[in-house]
């Protein structure tokens, strides 16, 4: 008992040691993206003249955040909401955004009282004068390197370039202070004089509180780089001309930022919810030093969780096993021991069971569109003959045996996959050989080929043989052909060819056609698969002729696989195991 009681105490110890720094960096982390949430919809508030097209930056954060964000107006209206719609608000606002009253860009993660520099409105450089005002940059820099004196360029949100030193002003030498560098451009002094009307009028008349086109004091060098002094005689309030400055200079870009919004945080998982931040006061010690105490007390009845552990598996696995097969009920893999394997092969069952419901309800939706075209058919010109509309012509019946005969090849090749299926599929094995297989199969397919102006070769070496179902053999030759021929244009080659490879033979069908594409080369095989999505009867047939290859070649114990690369044909391979040679031929 005294080891028991040391070691959950140890434990609990290093638990409420590691809970309390994870609990700090967890606190500060959310911080950090509190604040960093509100610096990103500044800036955009700053850069934008209304809030239209914040929805995408809002959902951009809350991905990268994992929290939930939306933007209202000051009387409640929704203006984005990376969650859904109609979901309810946090109780209370997280922070207002207002770059106008607001700096959360001067310094990362603090919300400074001032304008946020990055409204710039009407004091954005065009690119001819930022191009000119580097320059002037650069000859600064320059000038003092020669002194003695260094320092780095930094662009402005405004487009200003200035030279800075260890993150402040840099040292000008006397030598080089020409003025040049913050002497406002043609943008800038346009804008400053606009401002200097609105100071005057807020000073009242009579007062001189005009801003010189030379600057406007640190409130606007820290904005748009550009020094200022303002001029309002020895009885005017420094204070109230500060505050006329700043009024003025918020009502003048006032009608290039968003109005002012509301910011409201939420957590990802309670999303209606405001987040509950962890506070690691006195009270919150005390909870986890309960909980420590707790820890002796559950150890009593360690035993029994253990069993429960082990049982709870089993009864999941009972309860899932025990719903309707159309639930595709799965279980939770909780443990790695046996009961965890069976969980796991469990699920995998359930995974199975639903593909192959997919597959069964995707061929059921086949079978009825393959059968559909020729029944239609059929029925459309029996109607019309019945009513007289048409006449019973060979050209008609010709016709309609044609339809006929194709809805009869679906059948045939429906029935002969689902007797691959059911293992059914009947095989009369003998001795085939491998040139003649190939020979018959040019010979049925030439006179379709010259007609279409496609030179059909066939290269094999003698003496091979197959111990195979030769009718079956050639109806996947022939397939592989028929497909061939559907893809390769006029003036192309088809090449079958019979090679040994140790104790299997290799059958080859090549083409010089369109070719196939890497992703449909993984579903080439599969049952009403067809490169041309529109099942037009001219390009492509019913989509089984595959399929049956396969089907075919693997109840020879044989493989198939395709190769290809678009645009310069496609190659498909047989392996099948070798016969003997009959007593009758010659060796």
């Amino acid at each position: 008992m005294t080891i028991i009681v040391v070691s959950v105490g140890a434990t609990a110890w290093l638990a409420v040691e590691t809970t309390t720094r994870a609990v700090q960096e967890e606190r500060g982390q959310l911080l950090s993206d509190d604040t960093d949430i509100l610096r990103r919809l500044s800036g955009y508030a700053a850069t934008h003249e209304d809030w239209n097209g914040v929805q995408a930056s809002v959902r951009a954060l809350s991905g990268t955040t994992g929290r939930r964000i939306a933007v209202t107006t000051t009387s409640g209206r929704v203006i984005a909401d990376s969650h859904a719609a109609g979901l309810a608000l946090p109780a209370r606002a997280s922070a207002t955004i207002d770059p106008l009253r607001t700096d959360t860009y001067t310094e990362p993660g603090a919300q400074l009282s001032g304008v946020d520099p990055r409204a710039v409105g009407p004091y954005a450089l065009d690119a001819a004068e930022r191009k000119q005002v580097r320059v002037v940059a650069q000859k600064r820099l320059a000038c003092m390197e020669r002194y003695g004196s260094t320092g780095t360029f930094r662009q402005v949100p405004s487009g200003r370039t200035v030279i800075v030193a260890d993150g402040e002003e840099a040292d000008v030498p006397i030598e080089c202070a020409d003025g040049t560098l913050n002497t406002p451009t043609e943008t800038e002094a346009k804008a400053l004089d606009e401002l200097n009307k609105m100071v005057t009028a807020c000073l009242g008349p009579g007062r001189d509180g005009g801003v010189a086109k030379f600057g406007l004091g640190v409130s606007l060098i820290t904005h748009f780089g550009v020094r200022s002094k303002v001029h309002t005689g020895p009885a005017i309030d420094h204070q109230k001309t500060q505050d006329c400055i700043d009024s003025s200079q918020r009502g003048q870009l006032d009608p290039y930022v968003a109005p002012r919004a509301l910011l409201y945080l939420g957590s990802s998982q309670d999303q209606d919810q405001p987040i509950s931040v962890f506070d690691l006061s006195t009270g919150n010690k005390a909870k986890i030093v309960g909980v420590t105490a707790a820890i002796l007390v559950l150890t009593l009845a360690l035993t029994a969780a253990v069993a429960i552990r082990l049982v709870r598996p089993l009864r999941a696995l009972t309860a899932a096993a025990l719903q309707p097969p159309q639930l595709h009920a799965r279980v939770a893999v909780t443990t790695k021991d046996e009961t965890g394997r069976l969980a796991a092969a469990f699920n995998e069952l359930t995974e199975r069971r639903e593909q192959l419901e997919a597959q069964r309800k995707a061929m059921v939706s086949d079978v009825a569109h393959e059968l559909r075209t020729p029944l239609t058919n059929i029925r459309g010109w029996l109607e019309v003959t019945r009513d007289g509309l048409v006449d019973p012509d060979p050209d008609l019946i010709a016709s309609l045996h044609d339809e006929a005969l194709l809805l009869q090849h679906i059948i045939d090749d429906l029935r002969d996959l689902a007797a691959g299926d059911a293992g059914t599929l009947e095989l009369h094995r003998e001795p085939v050989s491998a040139d003649e297989l190939v020979a018959q199969v040019v010979y049925a397919h030439r006179g379709r080929a010259d007609a279409s102006d496609i030179r059909l070769d066939s290269r094999t070496e003698p003496g091979l043989w197959l111990d195979a179902d030769p009718v079956r053999m050639r109806q996947v030759l022939g397939n592989l052909v028929s497909n061939s021929l559907r893809h390769t244009p006029a003036g192309g080659t088809i090449t079958l060819t019979a090679a040994p490879d140790g104790d299997t033979v290799v059958l080859t069908v090549r083409d010089t056609g369109s070719g196939i594409s890497a992703e449909d080369l993984l579903q080439v095989f599969e049952r009403f698969w067809r490169a041309e999505k529109s099942r037009n009867r001219r390009t492509g047939g019913s989509g089984l002729g595959l399929s049956i290859v396969r089907q075919f070649v693997e109840a020879h114990d044989g493989t198939v696989t395709a190769e290809s690369t678009p645009g310069a044909g496609a190659v498909f391979t047989l392996r099948l195991p070798g016969g003997p040679c009959p007593d009758n031929v010659p060796s």
